[in-house]
């Protein structure tokens, strides 16, 4: 008895100090828990618009164009293809309308002049120049075969720059003014280079691409 009255008391006296000097203990007294808990708060507060627009991000690069980061090239590829099926339709609905005379301005006044190097009659030339604008227009619209069709009208679009270049130069770009404000390599141009980036980058989500890559690819999508 003697033994554990004077045992307890000296084993109540180190549970003391333990408790005081171990980081919970001294946490608690110097509130270091509550601040903790007030960063873990923190931490998970929602990002908001406006910190996207503000903060660190404002600078960063999306290297990883999926999800919502996939989002405009819906409408830049469905609405580039749109344009391209008008620019194809020379002289009426649908391409290649030989005989009409918006067909053969096309033949006469851009094909011979200035794709005369060409082999073969400009008129092939000239309808080969439609039938890419027109189908491959409407296969880059709804997503399918989308690299070779992208290729397709990107080099359609080269040639057009070309064109451009030929026959009006560079029209004083970049500081240069134009005079009747038609700025005719720039739309070209800047078509081009949006085939380029889908002919590096794919179709996008709601395109038959996507659907046909999802059914017959063996890779792992889940990360």
């Amino acid at each position: 008895m003697r033994v554990t009255s004077a045992i307890l008391p000296l084993f109540l006296a180190i549970s003391s100090v333990n408790a005081f000097v171990s980081p919970r203990g001294v946490g608690r007294r110097m509130g270091f828990v509550s601040v903790k808990m007030s960063s873990n708060e923190g931490e998970q507060q929602k990002e908001t618009t406006w910190d996207r627009i503000t903060g660190p991000k404002l600078f960063k690069t999306v290297t990883n164009w999926s999800g919502i980061h996939s989002v405009p090239l819906v409408p830049l590829r469905i609405l580039t293809g749109a344009l391209m099926i008008h620019h194809g339709s020379e002289g009426g609905i649908g391409p290649a309308n030989f005989g009409t005379p918006e067909f053969q301005g096309f033949v006469d006044y851009i094909v011979k002049p200035y794709f005369s190097f060409l082999p073969g009659s400009p008129e092939t030339w000239s309808a080969i120049h439609d039938y890419v604008e027109f189908y491959g227009g409407a296969l880059f619209a709804i997503g399918l075969l989308t690299r070779p069709a992208a290729l397709s009208l990107m080099l359609t679009m080269f040639c057009a720059v070309y064109f451009h270049l030929a026959s009006g130069g560079a029209q004083g770009f970049p500081l240069g003014h134009v005079p009747n404000y038609s700025y005719d390599f720039e739309e070209p141009l800047m078509y081009s280079l949006i085939f380029l980036i889908f002919w590096f980058n794919g179709a996008g989500p709601l395109s038959v691409d996507s659907i046909i890559y999802d059914k017959i690819s063996q890779e792992d999508n889940s990360e």
